[in-house]
């Protein structure tokens, strides 16, 4: 007992440390400062509480009056926080709080998909289909490949018509006026190449004209005659089907910029609406949805990025649209949804992405349009529905598209929907088993006809009555026989009547 006295070192009472002395408001200030971090120092992070005694002896009451104010406005902010539905924010080992990592998304809000291929060596595969490779060009490319295939034929050509007047000795003749040249009025590379644009294009001043006294200028003028006539079809083919594609037509569809969850016939339903900003409308409106979502099979393959069908109506045609005013699209959580075991907890933690799919034809062109979009995890809002944006005015209907991304809080659980479900049917199960007990508890109704009374001189043998039993009831019976449809007491019985 003295070694362990004289090892172990006696521990004060309170640990005590020196602080500057500070006024009375001072000290408040300091005190609100610490209530107001971001991190504070609880039992319940660190395993214990370190008290220390300062060298201002102020009134208990008072500290532990601020430490509750403080206490209260921070669990108001809280309640406040949560019901805006603020992301559940990550917390490391230590216990601070740390952004959520943003998920890449798959499909961007405008509907670009974010994907890029690479390490492709079949690159020769783009050529076979070269219209289309054009046609899928950005602009500054397209325009320099409309511009280089004229100028190039252009060049081409006019080298050639040089090439023939050097060759036939057109050049040193220019003063002679009885030679007779393939081309007049060709006297260098520059006027073989003006002549080769007016021939190209079918212009035809008039100064520059073939002669019938060369026959391979003749034959040269139908080959580029041809030719020009090609390359001014693919390349005004080009570019009237990549001015005339239907991608600009879905910047006039929007989507909801959030998601909602929410009941709807007592059922949870995940919404989203759509609206067409134009008034010439989308014929033949198809809707459609993806769940992107990374999962694991059984036997441990990872599958990056699956896509599962989310129904919007496919059974029953609602994904068939009539889109003159905006709709909210609806997709009901049911057994067969992939959100059927997704609570408001879960949806939180989750992480994954809805792609939505719009398919037309535009009605002014008749080509189809595809218009996308996606929400996150985060832009899924439990317990929100959309706000009304219509109304009617003097003779039509008035669209308000202010109010096209507003949505308000409503009570929802916050269960998910196979909860919802069991609890139901427990609630009907109750109600069954209660009904059957009340009904097992009332009174059964009589099913055998009531005892007729005797009189008390029946119950008296008369003096001639047999001693043996078995012979008086077969005397009754004989009589009740003889005598059908007579009374007998208060009961009449008639033997043509069935036994009850």
């Amino acid at each position: 007992m003295a070694l362990e006295d004289s090892a172990t070192p006696a521990r004060p009472d309170s640990l005590s440390l020196p602080v500057d002395e500070r006024p009375d408001g001072a000290e408040e200030k300091v005190v609100e400062l610490a209530t107001d971090a971001s991190y504070n120092l609880t039992s319940d992070e660190l395993g214990h509480v370190v008290t220390t005694e300062t060298g201002l002896n102020l009134p208990p009451a008072i500290v532990k009056r601020s430490f509750q104010s403080k206490l209260a406005e921070r669990e108001a902010t809280a309640n406040q926080q949560r019901k805006k539905i603020v992301p559940e924010k990550e917390r490391n080992r230590f216990g601070w709080a740390r952004a959520r990592r943003r998920r890449q998304r798959y499909v961007e809000k405008n509907g670009r998909c974010n994907v890029q291929h690479g390490n492709m060596r079949e690159t020769y595969r783009y050529l076979t289909d070269i219209f289309t490779t054009l046609v899928d060009l950005n602009w500054r490319c397209s325009l320099f490949v409309f511009v280089m295939a004229y100028a190039v034929t252009w060049l081409f050509f006019g080298a050639i018509w040089y090439l023939i007047a050097y060759c036939r000795g057109d050049l040193d003749h220019l003063e002679d006026e009885s030679w007779t040249p393939c081309v007049n009025n060709v006297n260098g590379f520059i006027s073989a190449f003006l002549f080769s644009i007016e021939t190209e294009t079918t212009i035809g001043y008039g100064h520059r004209v073939i002669t019938d006294q060369c026959p391979v200028g003749t034959i040269l003028l139908l080959l580029q005659a041809i030719l020009g006539s090609m390359v001014n079809a693919f390349m005004v083919g080009c570019m009237f089907v990549k001015i005339s594609q239907p991608n600009k037509r879905a910047e006039t569809l929007v989507f909801s910029k959030h998601a909602v969850i929410s009941l709807r016939d007592d059922k949870l339903c995940l919404m989203y609406r759509v609206g067409d900003l134009r008034s010439s409308h989308i014929v033949g409106a198809n809707m459609r949805a993806k769940l992107i979502k990374s999962k694991q099979t059984q036997e441990g393959e990872f599958i990056p990025l699956d896509q599962t069908d989310i129904s919007v109506g496919f059974e029953t045609g609602d994904d068939r649209l009539f889109l003159v005013s905006p709709l909210i699209i609806s997709h009901e959580i049911d057994s067969h949804s992939p959100f059927w075991d997704m609570s408001q907890a879960q949806l939180e933690k989750d992480d994954f992405e809805i792609v939505v799919i719009l398919e037309g034809m535009v009605e002014a062109t008749g080509m189809t349009c595809q218009a996308r979009s996606s929400y996150l995890a985060e832009e899924v809002l439990w317990g929100h529905r959309f706000s009304p944006m219509m109304c009617l005015a003097e003779g039509f209907f008035d669209v308000d598209y202010g109010a096209f991304h507003h949505t308000f809080e409503v009570d929802t659980p916050s269960a998910s929907a196979h909860e919802l479900a069991l609890a139901a049917a427990r609630l009907d199960a109750h109600l069954y088993w209660s009904i059957s007990s009340r009904l097992d508890e009332e009174p059964a109704l009589p099913t055998t006809l009531p005892q007729t009374q005797v009189p008390q001189s029946a119950l008296t043998a008369p003096a001639d009555a047999p001693d043996d039993p078995g012979v008086a009831a077969q005397e009754l019976d004989t009589q009740g026989s003889a005598a059908p449809g007579e009374p007998n007491g208060n009961l009449t019985t008639d033997q043509s009547e069935p036994d009850a």
